[in-house]
């Protein structure tokens, strides 16, 4: 028969039936072929484990005993089970910073807003899917100071058979910069607020957990960069520092910036980048085509514009091109960068006007063109009262506070989104957070003498579907600062920028409808206003906070409640049964 083989004589029935089972048996390979979409399980166990650093010996709260925590790699279009059990004696959460969380609002993690904490030998499965997202994120600790040491990169690869926007890099490399406390960071907060004033700055700086040659006892915990000349490397950078901003530089080598937040940007060449806590920047390192004889340092230090204590020091890694035999290592030198001053303002505003959104047909940048509801939110700090029989050590006795709208925000006793979505809110917020400031008054110039804030726990609510844009205003109350704004369950396009007061008559004629960088958080600039567009279509609590942690324990946060929308796929799904209670 030439080879060709034949089925054995038998009933049409039994052929029918083999027929049906075998269509049955290839009919998943099928989908899931076209899908390509997985489910990638992840444990996570938090644990203490004996950390040494600075010569300094101390237990730290982890994810898996790892410090920075575990890489969670993704792709777009899988769902995320990942399952949180709590081995210390410390309440946590977990939030999955820049993912979208449509209609998975209770896997979002910030305490006492989309859950209630997981309390010890208490587990919680974090259970959602990356849609329309690809790129470098990252999950941290949402519990006062507990990020300080429990964080790790969250990496979205593109769908398989999509490639990127440039061409494919040799290799891809996170760097994390983080900050290290040789005290534990939750007692530090913990003694602010008792006291009222700053809290003690951090020891050191940390890339990938190491803080590098500069910094006293730890020439042998330092990071480094192997590579080959010629190449072409991603570098994929999170900022996970408690409460600075910083510059980051390599000598004698020039970054291309490709994506931020997980967006692909216009490609730009730079030499200096500035990163705030809560970004991410992805940028690619071309290596030089013949071998140095040099290594480079990578240096990090702080972007620092308030008036309070800060850590002025340089965290630094090196990059090391491999060696050929003729290579002599003892005898390179190691060159070192300059970086800007602290408070080189203007470096930071020309570096972060250079983003724009790739906005083309395959990465189209959809910016509302119309707006439904437009705000006007003043960020900065102020005081609260010293309570009766105590001494403050805040400005002028009082305790330090920080504000939207002149409202720190007053957590609740249990989470916003479960008050919210079983229709109990009363007595635990309000829908009333002001759409402006209820006093206005020359924010960037002489501050008024009344620094007091108001505490409560106010919302805003929106109809699904609305157009937001929401202009956030730098106040000079106890110093004009550069604040990191994020926002949960959304991106954002930024439109405008500039410093000194916003100007609702001038400033709008200015504003990039066209190509804005697309984010989920973004640096107020010192003495200056942002503004940023979005679109409500993700139903759930949502918060909005300052990234520095300081800030947001002393109240620099809000709350939006975007309501369900008419079709299934525009509300709000139930709570999932192991939803952790107060």
């Amino acid at each position: 028969m030439g080879g060709a083989s034949v089925l054995p004589s038998t009933t049409p029935v039994l052929v029918s039936f083999l027929l049906a089972l075998f269509c049955l048996w290839i009919a998943p390979q099928v989908v899931n072929a076209k899908d390509q979409s997985i489910t990638r399980h992840y444990k996570f166990n938090i644990e203490l484990k004996n950390v040494t650093r600075l010569c300094h010996t101390k237990g730290i709260i982890t994810v898996n005993g790892m410090f920075p925590g575990p890489r969670v790699v993704t792709r777009e279009g899988d769902r995320l089970v990942v399952k949180v059990v709590n081995h210390v004696s410390n309440n946590i959460t977990i939030h999955w910073h820049g993912v979208r969380q449509l209609q998975s609002g209770w896997a979002d993690g910030p305490a006492y807003i989309t859950q209630c904490p997981i309390q010890t030998n208490q587990t919680y499965v974090y259970n959602f899917t990356i849609v329309g997202q690809t790129g470098t994120l990252w999950w941290h600790a949402h519990l006062s100071w507990l990020r300080a040491t429990v964080y790790g990169p969250l990496i979205i690869l593109p769908r398989r058979n999509t490639s990127y926007p440039f061409a494919k890099p040799y290799k891809e490399i996170p760097i994390l910069f983080g900050e290290w406390f040789n005290a534990d960071p939750m007692a530090v907060i913990n003694q602010s607020l008792l006291t009222g004033a700053g809290p003690n700055v951090s020891d050191a700086y940390t890339l990938n957990g190491l803080p590098g040659p500069l910094y006293n006892c730890s020439g042998k915990d330092t990071f480094k960069l192997k590579v080959k000349p010629g190449k072409t490397y991603m570098l994929r950078l999170i900022n996970a520092a408690l409460n600075e901003e910083l510059f980051f530089r390599i000598a004698n080598h020039t970054l291309t910036v490709v994506e931020a937040d997980a967006v692909y940007v216009k490609p730009f060449k730079t030499s200096i980048l500035l990163i705030s806590p809560g970004q991410t920047t992805n940028v690619l390192l071309k290596t030089k085509s013949n071998p140095p004889n040099a290594t480079f340092f990578m240096l990090a230090r702080p972007y620092f514009t308030g008036m309070g204590t800060f850590d002025n020091s340089t965290v630094a890694g090196i990059l090391e091109y491999e060696q050929t035999p003729s290579t002599n290592l003892k005898n390179r030198p190691l060159l070192k960068p300059s970086l800007p001053p602290i408070n080189a303002t203007n470096i930071a505003a020309n570096f972060s006007s250079k983003f724009r959104s790739l906005a083309n047909s395959q990465f189209p940048a959809n910016v509302p063109q119309s707006v439904d509801k437009k705000f006007f939110f003043t960020i900065g700090l102020g005081s609260s009262p010293c309570p009766k029989n105590q001494t403050c050590q805040g400005p002028n006795g009082t305790k330090f506070a920080a504000s939207v709208n002149n409202i720190s925000m007053a957590l609740p006793t249990t989470a916003l989104l479960q008050a919210h979505f079983f229709g109990q809110s009363n007595g635990v917020y309000t829908p009333d957070f002001p759409t402006n400031p209820l006093d206005p008054f020359n924010y960037t110039g002489t501050p008024p003498n009344n620094t007091l804030v108001m505490n409560g726990t106010k919302a805003v609510v929106l109809p699904f579907n609305t157009t937001v844009e929401l202009v956030l205003q730098d106040t000079s109350i106890l110093g004009a600062e550069s604040h990191p704004l994020h926002l949960h369950g959304y991106n954002f396009f930024v439109v405008g920028q500039g410093f000194g007061n916003f100007d609702p008559k001038k400033d709008p004629a200015n504003f990039n409808l066209v190509d804005p960088v697309e984010r989920n958080t973004i640096g107020i600039p010192s003495g200056g206003w942002v503004v940023i567009r979005f679109r409500a279509d993700n139903p759930g609590v949502w918060l909005m906070h300052c990234h520095f942690d300081v800030h947001l324990s002393w109240g620099l946060r809000m709350a939006w409640i975007v309501l369900d929308g008419k079709l299934p796929n525009q509300k709000l799904l139930p709570p999932p049964a192991d939803l952790p209670k107060c």
